[in-house]
C-alpha cells in the first residue's frame, strides 16, 4: 500500500471531519426547499427527501471509508477509480472532478454569498463580491496547509453551533400553521428532488480528496466521512423541518431564499438579518472547503502526467492547481445560471460517485476478506440502486441538464483518447 511521507501528513480528524462538514454544508441547504415545496406540495414530503438523501450519503461514506482505508491517498475518485478499474476511468473522473465536482459547486456558492450579503455592500454585486470572496480564500489555501485548515476549523464549529442556536431558538416559535397533507406525486418528481438534495449533500466524500495529508488515515478517512455526513444529516433535516413548517407552504414554495423567509416569520428583520450572517458564513467555508480539495487532484493528475506539470506541487499546497481551480469557478461564476447547475451538478456527481462504489465491489471480489466493506454487500449495492433510479428520474425529467452531463463525461472520454494516444506516440519515438 503506498503512503505519503509522514512530513506531509499534517491534518488529524478534526481537520478531515471539518471538510467534509465544510464541504456539504453549502448553498443548497438554504435554498433547496423552496423549490422542492413547489414540486412536492408538502412540507412532510420535502423532510422525506431529506432523511433519504442522509441515508444514500451515508451509504457513500460507508463504501468510501472502505476504499480510503486500501488507498489512503490524496486524488479522490480519480485515484480510486484508476487502481480500482482502468486508468481511463480514473481519467474520466478526474475531468468531471475539475468541472462538475468542485468549479460548478464553487461558483453556486461564492454567488449565493454575494446575493445574501448584497445588502452589506450594496455598492457591490453578487458576482464581485463572490469573485472577491474566491480571491481571498484561494490566496489563503496557498500560504499554508496548517494555516489553512485552523482557519476553516474555526469557522466550521462557529457555523454548526450557530445552525444549532438557530434550530434551538426556531423551534420554540415555530407557528401552528395549516399544512396541507401530502398530495400524489408522480415518483418521478421525488427522483429528480433527489437530484436536487444530493446537490446539497455533496461533500460527504471530501476528506478522500486529501487523503495523502492526514495522519493515519487508514483510521481517520473512514470516520471523518461518516461522522462528517452524520453530523450534516442531523442538521439537514433539523434546518429544513424549521424551514417547512416556519410559515404556510404558499409563502415558501419556489422561493430561493427559503432560509431568510423563514427566519423573517419567526423572528422578524432581526432574525431575517441573522440568518444571512450564518448563511454568508456557511458559504465562505464551503468555498473555502472546496479551493482546499479540488486542487489535490489535479495535482495528483498532474504527478501521474494527466494534467501539465506544472500544477504539481512536491512541497507545500498546491499553488498553480489553486489558482487554476479559482479560474475556472469564475469563469462559471459570471456565465452559469444557478437553477440548472443544481440539476447538473447533482446528475453528473452521481454518476461518478457510483463508477467509484463499482470500483470498490470489484477490488473487494478480487481481495474478499483481506477488504473490510461494511454492510457487505447491501451498503454498497443500495447505494448503487439508488443513484441509478435517481439518474434515470433526471434524464426523464431534465433532459437537458443531463445531456450536459453525459456531454461532459463523453468529453472527459476524448480527452483521455487523446492523452494516451500522444503517450502512446512519445514512447514509441523514445524507443
Amino acid at each position: 500500500m503506498e503512503t505519503a511521507e509522514p512530513s506531509r501528513r499534517k491534518l488529524g480528524l478534526v481537520s478531515a471531519t471539518a471538510l467534509v462538514v465544510a464541504s456539504m454544508i453549502g448553498t443548497g441547504v438554504f435554498t433547496t426547499s423552496g423549490f422542492l415545496l413547489a414540486d412536492l406540495k408538502s412540507p412532510a414530503s420535502v423532510l422525506a427527501v431529506w432523511i433519504l438523501g442522509g441515508v444514500m450519503a451515508t451509504l457513500g461514506a460507508l463504501s468510501y471509508g472502505a476504499l480510503a482505508r486500501r488507498i489512503p491517498e490524496s486524488g479522490g475518485e480519480y485515484l480510486f477509480l484508476s487502481k480500482t478499474l482502468h486508468p481511463a476511468a480514473g481519467y474520466i473522473a478526474g475531468w468531471i472532478s475539475l468541472l462538475v465536482g468542485f468549479s460548478a459547486p464553487l461558483a453556486a456558492a461564492a454567488y449565493g454569498f454575494g446575493e445574501y450579503t448584497q445588502t452589506w455592500f450594496p455598492a457591490s454585486t453578487s458576482r464581485w463580491t463572490g469573485t472577491f470572496l474566491i480571491l481571498i480564500v484561494s490566496l489563503v489555501h496557498s500560504l499554508d496547509v496548517r494555516g489553512g485548515a485552523m482557519i476553516q476549523n474555526s469557522a466550521v464549529l462557529l457555523k454548526v453551533l450557530l445552525i444549532g442556536l438557530f434550530v434551538g431558538l426556531a423551534i420554540m416559535r415555530l407557528p401552528s400553521v395549516d399544512q396541507p397533507p401530502s398530495a400524489s406525486v408522480p415518483i418521478s418528481v421525488y427522483g429528480v428532488s433527489l437530484v436536487w438534495i444530493s446537490f446539497s449533500y455533496a461533500g460527504w466524500n471530501a476528506a478522500i480528496y486529501i487523503g495523502g495529508e492526514v495522519r493515519n488515515p487508514e483510521k481517520n478517512l473512514p470516520r471523518s466521512l461518516l461522522f462528517g455526513t452524520a453530523l450534516v444529516t442531523l442538521l439537514y433535516v433539523t434546518l429544513n423541518a424549521v424551514f417547512v413548517y416556519s410559515a404556510p407552504t404558499t409563502e415558501l414554495a419556489g422561493k430561493l431564499d427559503i432560509g431568510r423567509i423563514a427566519a423573517q416569520a419567526l423572528g422578524g428583520p432581526s432574525w431575517a438579518d441573522a440568518t444571512s450572517l450564518l448563511v454568508a458564513l456557511a458559504l465562505a467555508t464551503s468555498v473555502s472547503s472546496l479551493l482546499m480539495a479540488g486542487p489535490r487532484v489535479y495535482a495528483r493528475m498532474a504527478a501521474d502526467g494527466y494534467l501539465p506539470g506544472f500544477l504539481f506541487s512536491n512541497a507545500g499546497p498546491p499553488r498553480s492547481a489553486t489558482a487554476l481551480q479559482s479560474l475556472l469557478a469564475l469563469a462559471l461564476l459570471w456565465t452559469a445560471t444557478y437553477e440548472s447547475l443544481l440539476t447538473y451538478i447533482g446528475f453528473t456527481l452521481g454518476l461518478s460517485t457510483a463508477a467509484t462504489v463499482v470500483g470498490l465491489i470489484v477490488l473487494k471480489l478480487k481481495h474478499k476478506e483481506r477488504l473490510q466493506v461494511p454492510g457487505w454487500p447491501w451498503v454498497p449495492m443500495l447505494f448503487l440502486f439508488g443513484v441509478s433510479a435517481v439518474t434515470l428520474f433526471s434524464i426523464l425529467q431534465r433532459p437537458k441538464e443531463s445531456f450536459l452531463g453525459l456531454s461532459t463525461i463523453a468529453a472527459g472520454f476524448v480527452g483521455w483518447f487523446l492523452i494516451h494516444k500522444t503517450k502512446a506516440e512519445l514512447k514509441n519515438n523514445a524507443e
